[in-house]
């Protein structure tokens, strides 16, 4: 038995699940693994972040501070901060991926997904910021774009950028900072889409979509977890439905500044999808993760058409310079070395 298996069995045992049956649950873009756990008629679910890459603390702050605001989220069961395990209540398998996939109804599911989102953001800041969250700020909104420069493009030209060019990119981020950052603010859970939201039809209304994967938390603009549910980097969403949830959410947030909502969101989503190109780059050339690639044209095309808007004309002028359209495919990568 490895260490890891030991300290995880001596975990389970002083939880009283140490007879229980573990089988593989799933993994995801981090390195921790997740196992769901059987004992008799009781399930739960392992979650196995070792440290130091992992820490679980944000799990756990956050996890009881949504469970705090009355939203679903999976109870703590039993904790190991230390070694980086907690036990949680298993919410089942129905992902809104998952659902979508067996033809639940599209427009059910992300109205409640919205109706969640637009309570909390209707909440005041001093209730949905526990102290201490970190702020969404200029240096971590240019440092997350920048991931396109340092990962895809290399990989895509096989040449590094220059210098240069590097900084007119930093340059114009820095510029978009204001309207990325001028809505109030509320706790962006930031990884809000189908494949992090369980839908649970007999929970009620705001219980009934249940969240995962918040841990990187921080404090910004509300529009960021709006944009990220529905320019979701690994599914298409209809046209029709995605104005839908739009007005759903306007209608739901009344007293809005909705011209300075609309600034941050083209400009969030600009980011976003700058971030999400760089990282599932990264996660095929330096984890072994190669199963995200196939989402980049997606990305891509949800990226151009956030140029679109006028304040990314910049943006979408380096862009063209640096990384033409016809150039803008899956990069060839090769396996990370043993």
């Amino acid at each position: 038995m490895s260490d890891r298996n030991a300290i995880i069995a001596q975990f389970l045992d002083g939880a009283g699940w140490g007879t229980a049956e573990r089988r593989p649950l799933a993994g995801d873009a981090s390195f921790r693994r997740y196992d769901r756990v059987t004992r008799g008629q009781d399930v739960a679910v392992l979650m196995d972040a070792p440290p130091p890459k992992e820490d679980v603390r944000p799990f756990v702050r956050i996890t009881n501070h949504l469970q705090g605001l009355g939203y679903s989220v999976p109870t703590l069961l039993a904790e190991d901060l230390i070694n980086g395990l907690l036990l949680l209540e298993d919410l089942g398998d129905a992902t809104y991926t998952k659902a979508l996939a067996a033809k639940a109804d599209a427009a059910e599911l992300y109205e409640a997904a919205i109706d969640l989102i637009a309570d909390l953001h209707n909440k005041p800041a001093s209730q949905t910021i526990p102290d201490g969250l970190p702020a969404y700020d200029a240096a971590r909104l240019i440092a997350e774009a920048e991931l396109l420069v340092d990962w895809y493009i290399p990989a895509q030209l096989g040449r590094p950028l220059d210098d240069a060019a590097k900084r007119a990119f930093r340059d114009i981020w820095a510029a978009l900072v204001p309207a990325m950052t001028g809505t109030e603010r509320t706790i962006v859970l930031r990884d809000f889409h189908a494949d992090n939201l369980i839908w649970l039809p007999k929970r009620g209304a705001l219980k009934n979509c249940a969240l995962l994967d918040y841990q990187d938390a921080v404090a910004g603009s509300p529009a960021y977890d709006l944009m990220s549910l529905i320019e979701d980097a690994r599914r298409d969403m209809d046209p029709d439905l995605e104005i839908e949830l739009l007005e759903r959410y306007q209608d739901a947030r009344p007293d809005m500044d909705w011209d300075r909502f609309r600034d941050s969101y083209a400009t969030l989503a600009a980011q976003r999808h700058c971030k999400v190109i760089g990282i599932f780059t990264r996660l095929a050339q330096r984890d072994g993760k190669p199963i995200y690639l196939g989402h980049i044209p997606r990305v891509w095309r949800m990226l151009e058409r956030a140029c679109e808007d006028p304040l990314l004309a910049p943006l979408r002028a380096w862009l063209d310079k640096h990384m033409p359209k016809k150039k803008r495919g899956i990069p060839a990568i090769q396996k990370p070395k043993a």
